[in-house]
């Protein structure tokens, strides 16, 4: 992650106010040019600076949307898919100005099939409003990262989350789009069928394209049973690496775990200051099992086995509702007690994910980085596919602390490639990690590139974003 990747690109505020102008001839108060909606609408959750759009739209419906980008496509003003903005790499970010299109009023369900277990829905509507409709039918929708993200903002970002491990992420669930493309028309990727090899995969080529391929209308998306019976405990361990290897024998013995979740040292002090928690401040893997009630307790045995090979404590479960709710709430509200930590500080929220088999060295690596520079960056991560975060405090008004926070996460990014993984797990590119995708991905680059540019002839959606 880079400031200076954050950069004013060129704009053409004339042809954006003819815009802005003719849409709101139209549409009314549905556009908004106040500067606190379109603050609002800019990158706040790191410490990128935002860039704000020209002006709001709040789409309701496709039809909007195609008007909309029909008239952008005209004027060569950009446009910017808005969620919930809980993004974490600059992705609402208007380096170029333009319209930001906000999709949060389109939060239908529009139809759910329970005998085929999947449904389809309107991009605005979030995890947990889907998962309350869906709460009669004996089905829930299982990507969970964290935020009560929309479902539109999670497929353009690829997102994944605690249940990962068990029920895969958003390529996974995604089974089609409606998107409306550069000439303001509507395509549709794909059908509700499990399987197609009818020509390119469209549906993945959007999922995770961060909005800068065009904008989802529309998602059809697998469901799940709610299990039978669900189980969670804890077990701590007196090192990280310890931890680790727990994790990496729980995955290769083929325990199907549903969520397994690892916290340092400081991050399980910091979830008990703040969740009013008093677990040992040592590392901590927390997990939660899905299945019959035999089946969670036969795996709960294994586990804790693996826990105490591993110099692990006694694994602690429980199948008590409440008892589970209180320990994912503080483990969803991790980012906020590592904040917590140091409150005059600004916080840097970054990922990585590698082979399982590395997760134990990487982490390793990392810490010793972290302590070298002397940094403060708990730990957290959905260890069971060896994805894992840290959220770097520092003083963002001190240009020197600046650098040695960037360098840091350069060489965390460049640590996860070089064995075998990714610089970014579930965060996406968006602004803050472009300068490491050629180093990912190579000369496939000029592949993405040409299909922007066939996609997006005149760089409309989202530009400054992932290149």
């Amino acid at each position: 992650m880079a400031i200076e990747d954050v950069q004013t690109r060129p704009r053409d505020p004339q042809a954006a106010q003819e815009a802005i102008a003719l849409l709101r001839e139209r549409f009314g108060d549905k556009v908004q040019t106040g500067e606190a909606f379109r603050a609002q609408h800019a990158h706040t959750t790191t410490y990128l600076p935002p860039q704000l759009p020209d002006a709001v739209f709040f789409a309701e419906s496709s039809e909007d949307v195609k008007a909309a980008v029909k008239l952008c496509a005209e004027y060569k003003v950009p446009v910017i898919p808005f969620g919930t903005g809980s993004s974490l790499e600059g992705q609402v970010n208007a380096p170029e100005g333009g319209i930001s299109i906000d999709l949060s009023r389109m939060n239908r369900v529009l139809e759910v099939n329970a005998e085929d277990l999947d449904c389809r829905v309107e991009p605005g509507v979030t995890r947990e409003e889907l998962n309350d409709y869906l709460r009669d039918t004996g089905l829930f929708f299982p990507i969970d990262p964290g935020a009560n993200a929309s479902l539109g903002g999670m497929a353009s970002t690829r997102a994944s989350g605690t249940n990962a491990v068990r029920y895969g992420t958003m390529k996974d669930v995604v089974l089609a789009l409606t998107v409306v493309t550069a000439d303001g028309e509507e395509i549709t990727t794909g059908r509700r069928a499990r399987k197609s090899s009818a020509g390119y995969d469209l549906t993945r080529l959007f999922v995770g394209a961060e909005g800068t391929l065009g904008i989802i209308t529309s998602i059809t998306l697998k469901l799940a049973g709610i299990p039978e019976k669900i189980a969670g405990g804890v077990s701590s361990f007196e090192t990280l690496e310890e931890a680790c290897n727990a994790v990496i024998m729980t995955i290769q013995m083929g325990i199907p775990v549903a969520r397994i979740e690892l916290l340092d040292a400081l991050q399980v002090k910091a979830c008990n200051a703040y969740s009013g928690l008093d677990f040992p401040e040592t590392p901590l893997l927390l997990l939660e099992f899905h299945g019959s009630e035999e089946a969670v307790a036969m795996q709960s045995a294994q586990f804790a086995e693996i826990a105490s090979e591993c110099s692990g404590s006694e694994f602690v479960w429980t199948a008590n509702a409440e008892e589970r709710t209180k320990l994912w709430k503080a483990r969803h509200s991790a980012y906020w007690a590592g904040r917590a930590l140091a409150p005059e500080l600004d916080g840097l929220s970054t990922d990585v994910c590698v082979p399982i088999s590395r997760l134990a060295d990487c982490v390793r690596e990392t810490q010793e980085d972290v302590k070298r520079e002397g940094i403060l960056a708990p730990v957290v991560g959905h260890a069971g596919d060896g994805n894992f975060h840290l959220l770097v405090l520092f003083d963002k008004n001190n240009p020197e602390e600046i650098a040695r926070v960037e360098a840091f996460t350069t060489r965390l990014a460049e640590r996860a490639i070089a064995m075998g993984g990714t610089a970014t797990g579930e965060h996406g590119v968006g602004q803050g990690k472009k300068r490491v995708v050629a180093d990912e991905i190579g000369t496939a680059v000029a592949a993405m590139r040409a299909i922007k540019e066939a996609l997006d002839p005149d760089n409309i959606f989202n530009p400054g974003k992932i290149f």
